[in-house]
């Protein structure tokens, strides 16, 4: 699972709940994830796509990151463990990345024409 922790936190008791973190919409901080080897990277949030029964984030890594182009973003989908927890997972599947990014760019695209 993915850890999260507000940008400045320093110890674990400052670590918050990434769902928390995704939907509040005062959130201006940086969300800084823990990749496999407790490394910190640190995320942009771009948007939140609910799609059918899931709910799915887009963030976009603040630092270049190794496969990540310089304006992509990442596809994490928000799961729930046994205990009912939320948790952050990335998604591989490409059809579901495409659906996603599809979703955004119609919201987009609505939003521009809106202004």
């Amino acid at each position: 699972h993915i850890k999260l922790k507000k940008k400045g936190s320093t110890t674990m008791a400052d670590v918050i709940n990434p769902i928390d973190a995704l939907y509040d919409e005062n959130n201006n901080d940086a969300i800084i994830l823990f990749n496999e080897n407790g490394e910190e990277i640190a995320f942009e949030q771009v948007a939140i796509i609910p799609i059918s029964e899931k709910v799915y984030a887009i963030l976009k890594p603040i630092q270049p990151m190794d496969g990540v182009g310089e304006d992509e973003g990442l596809v994490f989908s928000i799961e729930q463990n046994d205990e009912g927890e939320e948790y952050l997972e990335l998604t591989v599947d490409a059809d579901i990345i495409d659906a996603v990014f599809t979703v955004y760019d119609a919201l987009v695209a609505a939003e521009y024409e809106e202004n």
